[in-house]
This record gives C-alpha cells, sequence and structure tokens, in this order.
C-alpha cells in the first residue's frame, strides 16, 4: 500500500544545518500532500510542516524562516531543509502523506542537536 523511508538525520551541533529526505511508495504521489512530523522524548508527535501538490506550504511558528519542505514528484520524494538548527528540535522526524482518511508511518530519522 503505502511505504515511506526517512533519511538523512544525524548529530549536529546547535547551528548548522541538515536535509532530510523522505521516499514515498505512493502510486498518487503526485496529487498529494505531504507533511512532517516530529516526536521528542517525552513529548507528543508534532507538525512541522506540509506541501500541497500545488506546492503551497505551511510551517508551524517555532520553524518558520529556518525550515523548507520541497517535493520532487519525479522521483517521489519529499524534503526537509533544516538550517541554523536549536537543541530544541532534537526528535525522530517522520513524513507521512496528508488526507487518506488514514495515517502512515515509517521509521523515521534520529535528529540530534548539540549545544
Amino acid at each position: 500500500q503505502v511505504q515511506l523511508v526517512e533519511s538523512g538525520g544525524g548529530l549536529v551541533q546547535a547551528g548548522g544545518s541538515l536535509r532530510l529526505s523522505c521516499a514515498a511508495s505512493l502510486s498518487t504521489f503526485s496529487r498529494t500532500a505531504m507533511g512532517w512530523y516530529r516526536q521528542a522524548p517525552g513529548k507528543q508527535r508534532e507538525f512541522v510542516s506540509a506541501i500541497g501538490n500545488d506546492g503551497s506550504t505551511n510551517y508551524v511558528d517555532s520553524v518558520k524562516g529556518r525550515f523548507t519542505i520541497s517535493r520532487d514528484n519525479a522521483k517521489n520524494t519529499v524534503y526537509l531543509q533544516m538550517n541554523s538548527l536549536k537543541p530544541e528540535d532534537t526528535a525522530v522526524y517522520y513524513c507521512t502523506p496528508l488526507g487518506l482518511g488514514q495515517a502512515y508511518w515509517g521509521q523515521g530519522t534520529q535528529v540530534t542537536v548539540s549545544s
């Protein structure tokens, strides 16, 4: 049905950058909005960013101006460019299609930002 593989996480110092990728096995990818969520230890999963099939974007206030979401429909891949990283960005990051009536989650990719 739907398979999601996140990659690109790692350990980085505060102020550094990472680029996350999400490869989606989804036949309707080009017509489907995609989102990024994150979950830090002891906290609920949090919405981070979304991109529509028309290229429109949305971000949670805490990452505006620092993160950029994009997509490549030819590769069925969505990206999250993360700049000026802060320790509070530390979390497991997940991508998911939106609006399918059911949530789908991969294993996620760990992002750790040291101070």
